[in-house]
């Protein structure tokens, strides 16, 4: 015996294939095409946790140090804040445009609490490192067992 698939909601299933891929191809077309597509995850950030801490690290070549801040709120929260001004061409013209400029602003929750009086936020070479301590509510305590 040859086994079939069941056909009943074929056409139904076709359609919505059908108008997933040109939702698809709509996003696609829209995210390539607009030069701040990407703005809002500009920048880009890379988090990792070692022992005690966690450092955040992002790239934002071109930024002047006058144009950035930083804060950290509500324990966990840090917010990267700042302006990448354009680099303008005097007299010349432009032919791609593909680096976003502007006002920019990442808000991000820790994955524990962080001591804000123990931050550190260096920009070298147009990358930003910031380390960030773990507050003590979040460390790991001994706890005593007693016996009775």
């Amino acid at each position: 015996m040859t086994a079939s698939r069941w056909q009943t909601f074929s056409p139904v299933w076709n359609q919505l294939h059908q108008f997933q891929d040109e939702m698809n191809r709509l996003f696609d077309r829209w995210g390539n095409g607009n030069p701040l597509a990407g703005a809002a995850r500009f920048p880009a950030l890379n988090v990792w946790e070692e022992g005690e801490e966690v450092w955040v690290e992002a790239e934002l070549p071109g930024l002047n140090l006058k144009d950035l801040e930083i804060y950290v709120s509500g324990g966990n929260q840090l917010t990267v804040k700042g302006e990448r001004k354009p680099n303008l061409p005097d007299n010349g013209v432009w032919h791609r445009q593909e680096r976003a400029f502007g006002a920019f602003a990442r808000t991000l929750s820790l994955p524990f609490p962080v001591d804000a009086d123990k931050v550190d936020a260096r920009l070298e070479n147009g990358v930003l490192r910031i380390r960030l301590n773990k507050h003590e509510s979040a460390r790991p305590r001994k706890i005593a067992v007693k016996a009775e």
